[in-house]
């Protein structure tokens, strides 16, 4: 039996609107190319921004695909992830949340290295990593950079909607 493949996202909180208008678009394009190479299994870290937008299109997937067994795994930080978040924001986490197929916690409350081991769960055990990186500093460009050093493949959005 063939391993299912499977995909991580990091992005960035902070997404310009014009990236914002073509980005949903730009991933389900990918998405679907993804599928189509056996991709399945889906891994995000929950957070604002690029995360709830891959979170959604994931979940879009499952509907899309239901007799692909596709899933959702979330990889969060922490439990206390949404402290300071709008109600907006924290109401779309919990959406996601309720409709995840697998949700791990690096911790029950945020630590200095929490970030960092959530980055490093999303990257493990992945094929490919879809970001949106537009700079070389921060979590995502950690993350895309452990990515690379672990062989996996790295498809930067950012790159197709500059």
């Amino acid at each position: 039996m063939d391993k299912i493949k499977t995909c991580c996202f990091s992005g960035h909180r902070q997404i310009c609107d014009e990236h914002l208008i073509r980005l949903p678009e730009c991933l389900t394009v990918l998405l679907d190319s993804l599928i189509k190479k056996g991709f399945r299994h889906f891994k995000t870290g929950g957070a604002i921004g690029f995360d709830t937008i891959a979170a959604l299109k994931c979940l879009e997937l499952k509907n899309k695909y239901p007799d692909l067994s596709v899933t959702l795994e979330l990889c969060l930080p922490c439990r206390d992830q949404t402290l300071g978040w709008s109600e907006m924001e924290k109401s779309a986490y919990r959406f996601i949340l309720q409709r995840a197929d697998k949700v791990s916690y690096e911790s029950d409350v945020y630590t200095k290295g929490c970030m960092h081991a959530r980055n490093r769960r999303l990257v493990n055990g992945s094929d490919v990593c879809v970001c949106y990186l537009s700079t070389d500093k921060g979590g995502t460009a950690y993350t895309c950079s452990y990515a690379k050093e672990k062989g996996v493949e790295v498809i930067n959005l950012y790159e197709r909607l500059i």
